[in-house]
């Protein structure tokens, strides 16, 4: 594989999980919670397919333990953020320090002779997938990964601003307290939002360990979750938007792997940090020219009424 195609389809595959997380993310920012705890979800998920596909030998069931861990770290983030009215990015860090902790300690425990697992084989698309330069790298994933962007397209369209749930999620997340007055599920809608972005974190984490890597390693995320919340930022809370920020991100990513064939001679660490370098320039230039959702971070309480 020459160098270009070799760029495009690490990009492609790297920003898989960066868009199955952002899909959740961006739908929970839109009700007005901040998920920093994205990054622990993902790798409570990857952590989980890991040992359920370890223990069972089937993939699927990874899956769906790579599910289940993360909505339940998404259902701590909800507790403490929407019922407990916690600070929304102090208890993101928190969530993400006590995950990587349990997973690096669980790692010990359930992988003393080896990390690796089966997993998903890839999936070539009969005909696109011979389309030249793209065409491997966008329609020939794993099954894994058609599904998780099938189900993000189906986010981008079910909350989009033009259907009554994308309007009813907007009103909340642009002010809680009128959308209460209004007869809105305050509460339950940000509650739900976030166990939605657990639910796309956990198939991204698996995507990462059982379809990219086949293996667990410790911090196998390594700041993908945080990626995935810049994304909504630089896509300023749109889905399409959000989906080529996630590209980019991927791009940059893959640098670091295909630098050497594209003949590029730059420090190895200077092309590991290269993502999060762009990471700041595109959320210091998109967060002066867009508005974040007016009530984002802020916690709801409902006013007294006569």
């Amino acid at each position: 594989m020459s160098a270009v195609p070799e760029l495009i389809d690490g990009g492609v595959r790297l920003a898989v999980p960066l868009l199955l997380a952002s899909s959740g993310e961006l739908v929970s920012e839109r009700a007005g919670v901040l998920n920093l705890s994205v990054e622990g979800m993902m790798l409570t998920g990857a952590f989980a397919g890991a040992v359920g596909t370890a223990q069972t030998g089937d993939p699927l069931v990874g899956v769906v333990c790579a599910l289940v861990a993360a909505v339940l770290v998404a259902a701590l983030q909800a507790l403490l953020s929407v019922t407990l009215l916690a600070d929304q990015i102090v208890t993101g860090i928190a969530v993400n320090a006590l995950a990587l902790g349990l997973t690096t300690y669980g790692a010990r425990l359930f992988f003393t002779t080896g990390r690796d697992v089966t997993g998903f084989d890839e999936i070539a698309l009969p005909g696109l997938s011979r389309i030249p330069v793209v065409g491997p790298a966008l329609f020939e994933q794993s099954g894994l990964a058609f599904v998780g962007l099938a189900l993000a397209g189906c986010l981008a369209l079910l909350f989009s601003r033009r259907t009554g749930i994308g309007l009813a999620l907007t009103a909340i997340g642009e002010d809680a307290v009128s959308a209460d007055r209004a007869g809105l599920p305050v509460r339950t809608a940000r509650f739900g939002a976030v166990l939605l972005t657990g639910f796309m974190s956990g198939l991204a984490g698996a995507q990462l360990a059982l379809a990219d890597i086949h293996a667990f390693t410790d911090n196998i995320t390594a700041g993908t979750g945080y990626l995935a919340v810049v994304a909504v930022i630089a896509g300023q809370w749109r889905p399409w938007p959000t989906a080529l920020a996630c590209g980019f991100f991927g791009i940059a990513q893959a640098l670091q792997f295909a630098a050497p064939t594209l003949g590029v001679e730059v420090p190895s660490s200077l092309l590991i940090m290269l993502p999060y370098l762009l990471a700041l320039a595109a959320v210091s230039g998109f967060a002066r020219a867009s508005r974040s959702p007016s009530g984002l971070t802020v916690p709801f309480v409902r006013e007294a009424r006569a």
